[in-house]
């Protein structure tokens, strides 16, 4: 990943339940985070990836943007879930203008939607490993009423939506950024959210494999939820620690345990529909981020699960944070959620 002098975008993470934003700016010295603001939404604001509610999703961020005195106007998001279909294919070689004029054609055996419904972009990766007459292709499909949905909302906000990336490219940004790979390492990279788990696997550097999985943080909201007859703010209380009684607590425990152990599994059977087509390819660690990564049991079941070393994902390793009020603590607690809106923000207006 190259980061070009052009001014820099800002990265805008529209999630289910918090917007998050971050501001970079890279210079000789690496990489310094100028600002980044974070705020919450009402539930059912934004469901599935769809945005049910438009205009409280634009004054939250016209908000976030006020409390935080954020200046740069041009904006980086991106969306994920089953709108968007991420899949590396094997076409034969061909110059990158000639693929551009033939890549609708290509692509129409892979996505489950109309092609005319769709916006399509690819990168090229390299000569195919099992038939040098071929190139491997990495392929991007996007629901085009999905893009037109979120570039209207950063639109009505005030702002200048400049590109629209996919979550799992993002994390991968954030990720190149701060972990030094050695060749032949294969890492996967997980976002927990409220309704979604994103899966990145990259091998040396190079995403293999993209799933959205419809699991989040919101199932244990909503267990709790029924359990206890409480609200969403109150589950929201519970799920964090603040149960009333030694019972609650052990009660919220044991639900976050058997949500968590679902997850695992969900990740373990993609890692293994995964081995199935990359045997070799041996995943060495799991970096998790998100919501749900504050949520331990969810690292030990899943490290259990495939007996892989599990860590959180940090995305201020290689980061100065000076500017950042709150010191460590804070940057403890949000670094987490701050991973999508980080690799957003080291996004320039020519790069690919």
């Amino acid at each position: 990943m190259i980061l070009s002098r052009q001014k820099p975008l800002l990265g805008l993470d529209i999630g289910s339940r918090t917007i998050k934003a971050a501001e970079v700016l890279q210079s000789k010295d690496g990489f310094k985070l100028k600002n980044f603001g974070m705020i919450q939404l009402p539930t059912g604001t934004i469901e599935e990836g769809t945005i049910r509610d438009p205009e409280t999703v634009v004054e939250a961020i016209q908000k976030l943007f006020k409390d935080n005195k954020f200046k740069l106007k041009n904006v980086a998001t991106s969306i994920g879930g089953y709108s968007v279909i991420v899949k590396k294919i094997n076409v034969q070689n061909m110059l990158e203008e000639q693929l551009q004029d033939t890549i609708a054609f290509e692509a129409e055996q892979y996505i489950p939607f109309d092609i005319h419904d769709v916006h399509l972009d690819f990168q090229i990766l390299g000569e195919s490993e099992n038939n040098p007459s071929q190139m491997s292709v990495l392929l991007v499909a996007a629901r085009k009423d999905l893009i037109d949905e979120y570039v209207n909302i950063v639109d009505l906000a005030g702002l200048n939506p400049c590109i629209v990336d996919v979550d799992a490219f993002a994390l991968q940004n954030c990720y190149e950024a701060n972990y030094a790979s050695k060749e032949g390492s294969n890492v996967a990279l997980i976002d927990i959210g409220a309704n979604k788990t994103s899966l990145n696997i990259l091998a040396d550097r190079t995403s293999e494999f993209i799933r959205d999985i419809s699991v989040g943080c919101d199932q244990i909201n909503v267990q709790i939820m029924s359990s206890f007859n409480c609200t969403f703010e109150e589950s929201e209380e519970l799920k964090l620690g603040n149960a009333p009684d030694n019972r609650s607590a052990e009660d919220v425990e044991e639900i976050i345990g058997s949500v968590a152990g679902e997850w695992g599994r969900e990740v373990r059977r993609a890692l293994d529909f995964y081995y199935s087509s990359f045997p070799e390819n041996q995943i060495q660690q799991i970096l998790v981020s998100g919501g749900g990564a504050n949520i331990k049991a969810f690292q030990k079941l899943i490290a259990e699960e495939t007996q892989i070393r599990v860590q959180t994902l940090n995305p201020f390793t290689n980061v100065s944070v000076e500017a950042l009020a709150g010191g460590e603590a804070v940057l403890k607690r949000i670094a987490p959620q701050a991973a999508i809106s980080f690799g957003l923000a080291l996004r320039r207006m020519d790069d690919k």
